[in-house]
């Protein structure tokens, strides 16, 4: 089975939607060819995106922005929309391609990720192919910390569950429900982290102090 492995994040490296993939990545390596594109470098050319047509399943991973998709991955979506649309009048039929996605928010609550899901569905009825499943991580910004946690460890144990579910969804390309979720680590923990050691120090290293953020406009 083919495989796309798609990082939708607009960071060129280390990101955590990279962080997502290479953790799904060995769940279903074996038997598969796994393609990794990453348009955050460079836009996809017509022969990558003809390859893409001809995919048995697209694992698509990237940053909420703005409750959305980053407009990077959305503009290649609609270019892969029109391919695909293209191949279907050739071959006069549907493409019998499913789609997984795995979003991370800098909230803590991985129901924000709703939004930007249902924008996938859609454009997954409207292009032809299946919608199979999406994961919801909160508190992705955590993600880049926690690489040595084993998935399902920790903080990590919803994580872990949900990808072994999508895993098994994958290998038998089937559809089943989404799973929005938080990290396994209480929210007042991660607020605290999150303010001194990535708000706080993101400011001084950009010569700011902790009253410019709090500043109103």
């Amino acid at each position: 089975m083919n495989i796309a492995m798609i990082n939708g994040s607009p960071k060129p490296v280390n990101s955590n939607s990279g962080i997502l993939l290479k953790m799904l990545e060995p769940l279903i390596r074996t038997g598969n060819e796994l393609t990794y594109y990453n348009p955050n470098k460079r836009p996809l050319t017509p022969a990558q995106y003809s390859e893409l047509c001809r995919m048995d399943v697209l694992v698509i991973a990237f940053p909420l922005y703005v409750d959305a998709i980053p407009s990077h991955l959305f503009r290649l979506l609609a270019t892969l929309e029109e391919y695909l649309k293209s191949e279907q009048e050739q071959e006069q039929e549907e493409q019998d391609i499913y789609v997984y996605a795995m979003i991370n928010n800098g909230f803590y609550e991985g129901s924000q990720n709703h939004i930007a899901l249902d924008i996938l569905k859609h454009w997954c009825t409207r292009t032809g192919v299946h919608f199979g499943q999406a994961l919801g991580q909160g508190a992705g910004e955590m993600l880049g910390s926690l690489e040595k946690v084993p998935p399902g460890k920790g903080p990590l144990k919803n994580l872990g569950k949900a990808m072994h579910s999508m895993a098994a969804n994958i290998q038998s390309r089937s559809a089943d429900d989404s799973m929005l979720f938080s990290p396994n680590f209480p929210r007042f923990a991660w607020k605290f982290a999150a303010t001194h050691s990535f708000w706080n120090a993101t400011a001084k290293k950009n010569g700011l102090k902790r009253k410019d953020i709090l500043r109103r406009l």
